[in-house]
């Protein structure tokens, strides 16, 4: 079973379809959406009429569900799950889950109401609560490394500022992708792992 956080920023891309009829057919996996232009309104907003962190925050979460409905909407066989309850009943189904985040994140006053914790951080967050050993992360760039630390994905805005804090916390394996891709998720999700880069967290 993976966990599997598909970038805000493939909105628009060329394989968008692709990518989700893949994610249809398989039922190993659980979909995080990201923020994509939803969040950037977010951004706009608050720089416009300065509302605090924990706002944006929520905010935040309900452009995480707007896109995730975006994608439901797009392809038959995914399916909105809210809850954990949800999510187990639709993948008993045969269905993959699509995660609208606001319910579960926000019953956790463990999380930090920031943008310093975005979707990638929320999708170890939820590996870690239902047992899941494996993310992947799904980016608009390219990654040509076998590894890469959080460091570095940090230093290069690839990943929140929490992203290294999550992994330590939860016993969770991180990969990532780029959008080009898409052909080889089969043979990943099946730990074939040559298209993928690891994320190796940083010594302290």
């Amino acid at each position: 079973m993976w966990v599997v956080k598909f970038g805000g920023s493939l909105f628009n891309a060329d394989n968008l379809r692709e990518w989700l009829a893949l994610f249809a057919d398989n039922r190993s996996l659980i979909v995080v959406p990201g923020g994509g232009p939803f969040a950037d309104q977010v951004r706009l907003s608050q720089n416009q009429f300065g509302f605090d962190e924990a706002t944006a925050h929520c905010m935040a979460l309900l452009a995480m569900e707007q896109y995730g409905r975006m994608l439901c909407g797009l392809q038959p066989g995914l399916q909105v799950a809210t809850t954990q309850k949800e999510i187990e009943a639709s993948l008993e189904r045969g269905i993959t889950p699509v995660w609208m985040p606001t319910s579960m994140v926000m019953a956790d006053p463990e999380i930090e109401q920031s943008w310093r914790v975005t979707s990638d951080s929320l999708a170890v967050w939820l590996a870690g609560q239902l047992g899941i050993e494996r993310v992947l992360l799904v980016k608009s760039i390219t990654f040509d490394k076998p590894s890469l630390s959080t460091k570095m994905l940090k230093e290069h805005d690839v990943v929140d500022d929490r992203f290294e804090h999550y992994l330590r916390m939860n016993p969770v394996e991180a990969w990532m992708v780029g959008q080009e891709v898409h052909s080889h998720l089969s043979e990943l999700l099946n730990n074939q792992y040559e298209y993928a880069t690891r994320v190796v967290i940083s010594k302290p």
